[in-house]
């Protein structure tokens, strides 16, 4: 599917992206199941080290159960590509824009969320024929960052990613994002209804 189809259909209906790094295959499982419940769409599991593929096999085993979507995170090779790929990862997100990676995930046909920090980069990655980018690290950018970049750019549908929690993420979706990756939120039950909050408005 294409990437802005992909990122569309979901984050449009619910624009938190869950972000569980670093946790076991158990834990990983039971923050997927719970964002869900929360009505999360679309969670990353990120495998900047190969360690971290066991949690992603068991989130995508769980995906797979309850009809839901898992992708890999901070994929930055082609041979992660190709190795979350046979995995079943639904989509790939990248700290940055790197050209190769991006090249394999068209040849795939595998959504993919790049990330972009600076107007070239934007403007790189939309002659690439991506229109939905990860704004990285958001909580430096700001929510200013984001308003300004959308003047120039304003095809542009951006996942705001990095220090995002239930304080700020508002803020982020007011300045004109699609989307807000969140972690350790989704594991609070009171910045759960912070969340919602933001996300009503």
């Amino acid at each position: 599917m294409d990437a802005a189809e992909f990122f569309g259909r979901h984050l449009d209906r619910n624009p938190i992206l869950g972000i569980f790094r670093n946790l076991d295959p158990e834990a990983t499982v039971e923050r997927c199941e719970r964002a869900w419940a929360f009505g999360v769409e679309l969670i990353e599991v990120p495998v900047q080290t190969p360690d971290a593929l066991p949690s992603l096999r068991a989130a995508l085993g769980a995906a797979r159960r309850h009809g839901k979507s898992v992708g890999a995170g901070t994929v930055t090779t082609t041979e992660q590509l190709a190795e979350v790929s046979r995995l079943g990862a639904a989509f790939t997100v990248a700290p940055g824009l790197h050209p190769e990676v991006v090249a394999e995930s068209r040849r795939l046909g595998l959504p993919h969320l790049p990330g972009v920090a600076t107007s070239t980069e934007i403007a790189t990655a939309l002659s690439h024929g991506f229109t939905w980018l990860k704004a990285f690290p958001a909580e430096q950018l700001g929510p200013g960052w984001i308003t300004a970049q959308l003047a120039p750019f304003p095809a542009v549908r951006f996942v705001a990613t990095g220090g995002i929690d239930a304080a700020n993420a508002a803020a982020f979706l007011a300045a004109g994002c699609r989307g807000v990756a969140v972690g350790s939120a989704l594991n609070d039950p009171d910045a759960l209804v912070r969340l919602r909050d933001a996300v009503s408005r």
